[in-house]
C-alpha cells in the first residue's frame, strides 16, 4: 500500500522512509510555504492514504517568526486534509503536547481543554482545527520529546555535549515521555494501513514515551546507557530562560491509541539503547 508522505528530513519523515511504500516529499517537491502546491501533489497521487510529518518546529524562532509558523502548521495541513477529502484518502497529521498549557501532573486525555502557551503550540492548535473542520477521516497523532538518530534532538546534544564537560545543570522540572520517532513512524503506518482496510474514520490520539521523566532524568539515562560520567544537576524552568515557554507536564493519557488501534506506549529506554547503538 503507497503512503505519501510530506517531509523528508525531519526525524519522523527519516523513519517512515525505512518503509518501502513511502513516497517522500521533501521541499524541492512540496513547499510547505505553499498549501495549494501541497494539495496539488494529494490530488495525483496514487497513494492510498498521506501522512504530513513536517511542521515549523523551531520553537523559540516561532516567537517572531509566528505568521510563517502559521502558514507551516495550520494552512497547509488544512488544505492537505480537505485535498485527501476530496480524493477519499485518510490523512494523518503529527502533532504536539504543545496544544496544552502544561499545567498539573496528571497525563492529558486528548479531549482536554487546549490552552497553548507559546507561537508553536498555536499555530500546530490552529492546524489540528482546520484539519477537523474538513470532515475528512483523518489522525491527529500528538506526541511529545521526539528523538533518534537523525537531526537535531536532546539526545545528540546531551551526547555532542559530554564530549567535553562532565557536568551539566539540566532542568528537572518539565516532565513528559521521550518518543523515539522510530515508534511513531510505525504506529503512523500501522494507522494508516488500519484506515484504509477498514475505513476508519480516525480521530485525535496520544503516543509518547513511558515512564514519565524529566528533562534532568533523561540527561542521566543516555549518558548511563552510554558510558558517559558527566553528572547532572536538576535545576528548576526558571533558572533556563527561553523565548518560548514550555509546559511543566507534558504528560500524555495514551489510552484511547492502544483501545482502538491496539498500540501501546513504548518504552523509551529501549528507544534510547536503539538510537545509541545506531549512533555507535
Amino acid at each position: 500500500m503507497k503512503v505519501l508522505v510530506f517531509g523528508k528530513s525531519g526525524q519522523v519523515a527519516t523513519e517512515l522512509q525505512r518503509y518501502p511504500a513511502v513516497i517522500a516529499l521533501g521541499r524541492d517537491q512540496a513547499d510547505l510555504y505553499d498549501p495549494e502546491a501541497c494539495a496539488a501533489q494529494i490530488a495525483e497521487t496514487e497513494a492510498k492514504a498521506v501522512i504530513n510529518a513536517a511542521a515549523y518546529t523551531a520553537v523559540d524562532q516561532a516567537e517572531q517568526d509566528e505568521p510563517l509558523a502559521r502558514v507551516i502548521n495550520g494552512t497547509t495541513p488544512g488544505a492537505m486534509a480537505s485535498a485527501a477529502a476530496e480524493r477519499g484518502l485518510p490523512f494523518l497529521h503529527v502533532s504536539t503536547d504543545y496544544v496544552f498549557e502544561g499545567a498539573g501532573d496528571q497525563p492529558r486525555a486528548t479531549d482536554a481543554p487546549t490552552g497553548p502557551m507559546n507561537a508553536y503550540g498555536r499555530t500546530k492548535l490552529e492546524g489540528e482545527d482546520a484539519i477537523r473542520a474538513v470532515g475528512g477521516a483523518h489522525v491527529i497523532l500528538r506526541t511529545s520529546w521526539v528523538f533518534s538518530a537523525h537531526g537535531a534532538n536532546f539526545v545528540k546534544t546531551m551526547l555532542r555535549l559530554s564530549e567535553t564537560r562532565d557536568a551539566l545543570s539540566v532542568v528537572e522540572d518539565q516532565i513528559g515521555g521521550p518518543t523515539p520517532a522510530k515508534d511513531i513512524a510505525k504506529t503512523l503506518m500501522l494507522m494508516a494501513e488500519q484506515m484504509v482496510t477498514t475505513q476508519h474514520l480516525g480521530g485525535t490520539f496520544h503516543y509518547s514515551g513511558a515512564p514519565a521523566t524529566s528533562w534532568a532524568d533523561f540527561a542521566r539515562e543516555i549518558f548511563r546507557q552510554a558510558g558517559r560520567d558527566v553528572a547532572v544537576t536538576g535545576i528548576p524552568t526558571a533558572e533556563y530562560p527561553t523565548p518560548a515557554s514550555r509546559p511543566l507536564n507534558s504528560r500524555l493519557d495514551c489510552a484511547e491509541l492502544f483501545d482502538v488501534f491496539g498500540v501501546l506506549q513504548p518504552d523509551w529506554r529501549a528507544g534510547l539503547e536503539d538510537v545509541l547503538n545506531h549512533l555507535k
